[in-house]
């Protein structure tokens, strides 16, 4: 099964060996010698035998009432940690905004994740919070996706963000994808909470790509049932367009057209 340490982090695959695991379950694994608490993604990836060890996880157990304790206990030590570090940012006058502090499952490390506009020399502020918090620190930069990804938030279209909810990684999205189902390239219509393009723009951009290969350019005459009349829309997701003469408009299904592309 795949299941995820952090929101920032891919997919991990893990053997069940056995166990009976449903979407979202708690359980504590075993990755690059550190023992994390994950959430099952997907219970029925089953684990390639030719994928390489270090690619894979280790799963050691369902997480217990105990262990769900330990994680409440890691919660509240992570928000007192994130206090100090941001008391310890000011302090330094470091130029850097803090977004979480993350303890690992047995307290071994504390996660710092921020976001700077350029590269921050750190290394005064990691001894600093070494030394108050007695474990190893981890300092990670992000961007302003992974920014949103980690805060979580709801979209103009009112559903939980997608890089909250269930993108593993985040792909290449381009103004053109915009122009392609001919959106509004207005910058506030199709830009995230985190100021980039939004990802979803990249969901449906093929099926309009496919549409307008099969349809006639806007602008074509051709030939109806009701005389010669000029293209004035696509409508991909419909698999029709518009055709208009003399003020009056038709829409047509692209199956029922009879015409070559010149």
């Amino acid at each position: 099964m795949s299941v995820k340490m952090r929101e920032e982090m891919a997919p991990v695959l893990v053997d069940r060996k056995g166990l009976t695991f449903y979407r979202d379950d708690l359980c504590l694994v075993k990755v690059d010698g550190n023992r994390e608490v994950a959430r099952v993604v997907d219970p029925k990836v089953e684990l390639d035998p030719e994928l390489p060890v270090e690619s894979a996880g280790e799963l050691i157990r369902k997480l217990t009432d105990q262990d769900r304790e330990v994680l409440a206990q890691n919660e509240r030590l992570a928000r007192e940690a994130r206090a100090l570090c941001l008391a310890r940012v000011q302090a330094h006058n470091l130029p850097m905004k803090l977004i979480r502090a993350q303890y690992s499952f047995d307290r071994s490390k504390v996660r710092f994740f921020f976001t700077a506009e350029g590269r921050i020399d750190f290394r005064e502020l990691v001894k600093d919070l070494a030394g108050h918090l007695r474990t190893r620190i981890e300092m990670r930069q992000v961007g302003a996706r992974d920014e949103a990804r980690l805060l979580g938030g709801y979209g103009v279209c009112g559903q939980q963000l997608c890089c909250a909810r269930f993108l593993s990684r985040f792909e290449p999205v381009s103004i053109k994808m915009a122009k392609e189902q001919n959106l509004a390239l207005n910058p506030t219509k199709i830009s995230g909470v985190c100021g980039r393009l939004m990802c979803c723009l990249s969901y449906e951009v093929e099926t309009y790509i496919a549409a307008r290969r099969r349809a006639p350019k806007t602008g074509t005459r051709l030939k109806t049932e009701r005389g010669e009349m000029v293209v004035t829309a696509l409508h991909a997701l419909r698999d029709t367009i518009t055709v208009e003469e003399n003020g009056t408009s038709y829409e047509i299904p692209l199956a029922e057209l009879a015409w070559e592309r010149k």
